[in-house]
């Protein structure tokens, strides 16, 4: 999710999306200062650690082709970009509604009535804002199996009629009845589809259908469960937690289970006022705490920082579910650490541990890689129930000469010891931001998606954009100032090996139009008008090992064209030629691409249809767009879609 996609106020937006970071953030002496009483630190309890903050002069490590050339690999014919209230596929091809916000996903679920929402309808409906999807085979079968969507956010101005973004009082027309439906609207969904004679559909009825949302019971577990900064009034073992929070992407493991993201958690904190008396001032500022983004905190005093202060530090994590055990506790893994995760793409290392790679989705910030201590059992699944709950947490540091460092986040190595306040590795995880400022590490564009290709082992990052980089703090792997379209690094474990200390890296494309010389956008020429693309978010990888990148931060002001799915070369003469192939309605956020494995099916994620941008104000009672339904009594609904191809067959082949 891009974080300039918000609800309320411009002005919001910008304080969500601000940079914390080293620069720009809490000081080294801050961090200390937050954990060493002064009486420690003048009797020489803290140690001077030399730190190499050496910032790389600007280069150019771009992967343009040698000339112009087609796209072999992907055979459909493009899509025109634009900005439209619907959506577009190439001919050829059909997009299906398979299920959008408000239908019943338990069989108790009542019809969705807009005029007539509750908390407890919502709870067994399919909820707001579908992001990240996972399709989990049933017995192999790639038609059937079982979805797993995240619900990252809710749209107050197009869920319910009054409400407006841009009123200045943004909580004004809240009440305890429209945040409770709200929460209900949150988490992540799963459910049984089917395809049959070439159509995709719910299994009614199944015995994996399942709600989750911001008050299901969770499991804490790893290096800070039980930890004293985990402890509230309601889980005093801090061992238990209600609910997720702003579940942006995630993945699937070999073992059958789900992992899903919290992103923007800071901005369910209430209280601003209290936050710099808060014992942990510090962290919360470094992680934008609290933003009050939502009004929960009015009704819930979890979600107030003064009243439990230790809330914030429940949310932010990487949660595991297992879609096939529908009564299942849903495990916060705090081994994985506590930030903005975008995504948990993961990859099984050649020598059988697993591998899972994470960016921190704000600007300025890091790149992680997690690598479990045991291999995966592949014969025994219930042996890797708890296998992220020990291993190595790492960030990344990129040097001039393409050339990287992994930097373990490992409590009594370099400066993360006691000295500097970090007490455990519990300390580390939960601020792993600020563990990760004083190790160095390199400061990027909004790290977003980071997949590994199954075909090539090779690592793509998708760094959206970041508008306050200025020209002082242009470095090799962030070359642009004032960098509003973005650009994918392309990162080459040494060895082969992805738990290997060091990594080779290099620039795939500069995003945005390459008929503007002064943007830098280097696409292969052999890209179309409509091919290129702006803002990268997430991608996948289908079943043929080719790229298809979604895009969040397109639009029809500035970028003449509304976001969506391009695909992407990353080999050969054709290397940067993108191919745009499904696109969004206006307003809207293009997520969770999956494929089937037998790539003849792509579901895809649409996110925030109708939402304000610089089209003009849109709101429930006068949207920009009444997509899927188009009908005068409904609202804009977040949906996912079935794309195949009409006749069968696999998809761009």
């Amino acid at each position: 999710m891009s974080s300039q996609h918000l609800p309320q106020s411009v002005a919001f937006e910008e304080a969500e999306d601000a940079p914390t970071s080293r620069g720009c953030g809490p000081t080294f002496g801050d961090v200390v200062a937050e954990r060493l009483s002064r009486r420690d630190l003048m009797s020489g309890m803290l140690a001077t650690t030399a730190l190499s903050l050496a910032v790389s002069p600007a280069a150019l490590l771009t992967a343009c082709a040698e000339a112009p050339s087609t796209t072999p690999s992907f055979t459909f014919e493009e899509v025109a970009a634009g900005s439209d209230t619907t959506h577009y596929v190439p001919d050829g091809y059909r997009a299906d509604v398979l299920v959008r916000w408000g239908d019943p996903v338990l069989l108790e679920a009542p019809a969705f009535d807009p005029k007539a929402q509750s908390a407890d309808a919502q709870a067994r409906q399919f909820g707001y804002n579908n992001d990240y999807i996972g399709f989990l085979p049933i017995d192999g079968r790639p038609d059937h199996g079982l979805l797993v969507v995240n619900h990252e956010y809710s749209n107050e101005e197009l869920m319910f009629s009054g409400h407006s973004p841009k009123d200045g009082k943004p909580f004004e027309k809240m009440n305890e009845a429209l945040v409770a439906i709200e929460m209900m609207a949150h988490g992540g969904t799963v459910f049984e589809v089917l395809r049959k004679d070439g159509a995709w559909s719910i299994v009614s009825g199944s015995a994996h259908a399942r709600r989750i949302t911001a008050e299901t019971p969770m499991r804490i577990a790893g290096p800070a469960a039980g930890h004293v900064r985990m402890r509230t009034k309601a889980n005093p073992d801090g061992l238990a937690v209600r609910g997720m929070l702003n579940n942006c992407s995630g993945a699937v493991t070999p073992w059958g289970t789900w992992l899903t993201c919290e992103e923007n958690f800071n901005g369910y904190f209430w209280n601003k006022a209290a936050a710099k008396d808060h014992p942990h001032a510090v962290s919360l500022q470094r992680y934008g705490a609290p933003a009050e983004r939502y009004c929960w905190g009015r009704y819930h005093e979890r979600f107030d920082v003064a009243k439990e202060p230790n809330e914030v530090h429940r949310f932010g994590w990487i949660v595991e579910i297992d879609p096939f055990e529908p009564n299942s506790v849903p495990v916060k893994r705090t081994a994985l650490g506590r930030f903005k995760h975008e995504a948990a793409a993961n990859v099984m290392n050649k020598d059988g541990r697993f591998v899972v790679y994470s960016g921190d989705d704000q600007r300025f910030d890091y790149v992680y890689r997690f690598v479990t201590r045991d291999k995966v059992d592949t014969a025994n699944r219930a042996a890797n129930r708890d296998i992220l709950d020990h291993g190595t947490l790492y960030v990344a540091r990129f040097d001039a000469d393409g050339s990287g460092v992994w930097l373990p986040l490992e409590h009594g190595q370099g400066p993360l010891t006691a000295a500097s306040g970090f007490k455990d590795q519990g300390d580390v995880v939960i601020d792993v931001r600020l563990a990760a400022d004083l190790l160095g590490a390199t400061r990027m564009d909004r790290p977003e998606d980071v997949e590994a290709n199954p075909k090539t082992g090779k690592v793509y990052i998708m760094l959206t954009n970041n508008k306050d980089r200025k020209d002082i703090a242009v470095d090799a792997a962030n070359p642009r100032a004032v960098n509003l379209d973005g650009h994918i690094i392309e990162l080459t474990p040494d060895g082969g090996d992805h738990a290997a200390p060091t990594f080779r890296w290099e620039i795939l494309v500069r995003c945005g139009d390459p008929g503007k010389p002064e943007i830098g956008a280097t696409f292969n020429p052999a890209t179309s008008p409509s091919g290129w693309f702006s803002s990268p978010d997430n991608c996948m990888f289908d079943a043929d090992g080719r790229m298809w990148v979604a895009t969040d931060g397109n639009s029809a002001g500035r970028t003449g064209r509304t976001d969506g799915l391009w695909a992407l070369e990353t080999t050969g003469p054709a290397r940067g030629t993108a191919k745009l192939f499904f696109r969004c309605p206006v307003g809207a956020e293009l997520c969770g691409p999956c494929a089937t494995p037998d790539n003849e099916t792509f579901f895809v994620a649409v996110q925030h249809p109708g939402q304000s941008n610089d089209a003009g104000l849109s709101t429930y009672d006068d949207p920009s767009t009444r997509w899927p339904d188009f009908r005068f009594d409904m609202p804009p609904r977040p949906a996912i879609l079935a794309i195949t191809k009409k006749g069968g067959g696999r998809i761009a082949s």
